[in-house]
Order: C-alpha cells, then structure tokens, then sequence
C-alpha cells in the first residue's frame, strides 16, 4: 500500500446484457486469461440454467446469493507485544462484495465434473438457498470472528 494517497478505485461499467455493474464485476472475477467473452458466455449460460431449474429470474437469484455470501465479520491478525491475536473486525461493503464474489467463484470452479456453467449455476442456486461451500466459508469466517472477539479491544 502507497503510504502517499488511497488507491483510486476505478469504476466498472456495466454488462452488455443486463447493465448490472455487480454481473460485469463478476464477469471480470470469472476472467480467466483476458479472455473476457469466454467469461460472459459462461455466466450468462450459467443463468439460464438457472431460469430453467427454478423458474425463477436468473439475476435475481445471482443477487440473493450474492447477499446471502457477503460476510459481516472477518479477523485480522494484529501482533501486540510479541503474540500474534487474530482480532475480529467488521468488513467494509466494496470488500464483501470482492469475498463474495472471489467464494461463489472458487467453490463452482472446485465443483466435480460437467461444465464451467453448470458448476456455476449449481453453486449459485445453493447460496441462494443459503447451503453451498461458499456459505459454508461466510459461516465459518463469522465463526472464527465469534470465536476471537475477547480480542476485539485490540481493533485499530
């Protein structure tokens, strides 16, 4: 980190096809390679499939998921005289929105078999369902935070 100024935070425009700048951050996590219309085939495909298995509005359930994977707490680790603590702090919203974002990716990519899309798509339904490794990882991020907060007078 610049001990200067705060990093700019760059605005990200829109996807195409839904003119949600949430989808184009998403789209932009999914990436691999720069090759970004790769990325946008597989996301949009992964929402059809969405719309086909719950007959639901695809975007909409891609955004309950987001918000159901958003974690409130995280721990830090702070060293204070020697010991490392792991304090327990509140998440600012751009960065659980990136945690969010960077688990739903993770875990449909760690998915067994099939296609980018359906792992995607599978993954996105369980979260918004509240099941699913990535609220699996919120639960337990929240859990390790519960388990640290004795240390919250360490917050900085």
């Amino acid at each position: 980190m610049s001990r200067r100024k705060a990093a700019e935070q760059r605005q990200v425009l829109p996807d195409p096809k839904y003119k949600s700048v949430l989808a184009a951050k998403f789209i932009n996590g999914l990436m691999e390679r720069g090759k970004k219309s790769i990325a946008e085939k597989t996301f949009y495909s992964s929402l059809e499939i969405i719309e086909d298995k719950t007959k639901k509005d695809g975007l909409e359930v891609f955004e309950k998921a987001i918000g159901n994977v958003k974690p409130i707490l995280e721990v830090r680790s702070r060293r204070v005289g020697g010991a490392t603590y792991q304090v327990p702090i509140e998440v600012r919203p751009s960065r659980k929105q990136a945690l969010a974002l960077r688990w739903i990716i993770g875990f449909a990519k760690a998915r067994a078999g099939r296609s980018m899309a359906e792992k995607l798509a599978d993954e996105l339904i369980a979260a918004s369902n509240k099941e699913g490794g990535s609220i699996k990882k919120r639960d337990d991020t929240h859990k390790m935070a519960e388990a640290n907060k004795a240390f919250a007078h360490f917050r900085w």
